[in-house]
């Protein structure tokens, strides 16, 4: 393998190295942004919660304004019922006292679902804090632990950034550019091996000339079909 060959697969190692750290970093960051995002969604809860209990509570205060209107009526009623001098008006008097007590009755056993469904939210809503209280301090905890994860795996990657930028300065500039553009775009992968004449970059067959060119070991080329720079190496023999 020639030196240019190798120094594009050496940088090509270490970034890959480099990728693993950022994807380390990402997953740690992913999985506590999961947990807050998780408590947002709790808190959201409570609070439609909380909502239907004052929209509830509210609605009942109505209802009870409701029948003391309609019980007033009813007395007012009944104390004019001593005062008419005609069946007629008698009858009128009673039909308006039994669709007052009516409509309270009405509103009285909506009172009453009304304040069970109330009874029922507050219940739930309570779960949901204490479970939000507990979660919060899981949290609160986890938080450090991702930090201090996310420290100790980026002082590898300092290391490896070090290395990255020595082994940077050993590859000419146009080189490094067309690796930096083909890593760009084809998800982090630009340096790759052929194996049985097949590119392992994008696994499609490259022309039989070319890979008998590249079986010498001191050429490379770009695969035809994913653009990505390609080299052999020769495969390591296993000793049983």
């Amino acid at each position: 393998m020639n030196e240019d060959i190798a120094q594009l697969v050496a940088i090509q190692a270490i970034d890959l190295e480099i990728d693993k750290i950022d994807s380390a970093v990402k997953a740690e960051q992913t999985r506590l942004d999961e947990r807050i995002s998780a408590l947002a969604k709790r808190e959201t809860t409570i609070n439609d919660l909380q909502g239907k209990i004052t929209a509830f509570e509210m609605e009942n205060r109505t209802l009870e304004d409701e029948v003391a209107d309609k019980m007033s009526h009813v007395r007012e009623r009944q104390s004019k019922m001593m005062q008419v001098q005609t069946g007629r008006e008698q009858t009128a008097l009673l039909k308006e006292i039994e669709d007052a007590k009516k409509n309270v009755k009405e509103n009285e056993e909506k009172m009453i679902t009304l304040m069970e469904d109330t009874e029922k939210l507050k219940a739930q809503s309570e779960e949901e804090q204490n479970l939000l209280k507990g979660e919060k301090k899981l949290v609160a905890e986890e938080t450090e632990n991702v930090r201090g994860n996310i420290e100790k795996i980026n002082k590898g990657k300092k290391a490896k950034v070090a290395d990255r930028s020595r082994q940077a300065k050993k590859i000419k500039n146009n080189t490094l550019r067309k690796y930096n553009t083909l890593r760009d775009r084809r998800n982090g992968l630009a340096v790759v091996n052929v194996v049985s004449g097949v590119c392992q970059g994008c696994f499609m067959a490259i022309p039989p000339q070319k890979f008998n060119m590249l079986l010498r070991g001191d050429v490379m080329f770009d695969c035809p079909t994913c653009q990505r720079i390609m080299y052999y190496a020769p495969p390591v023999e296993v000793n049983e």
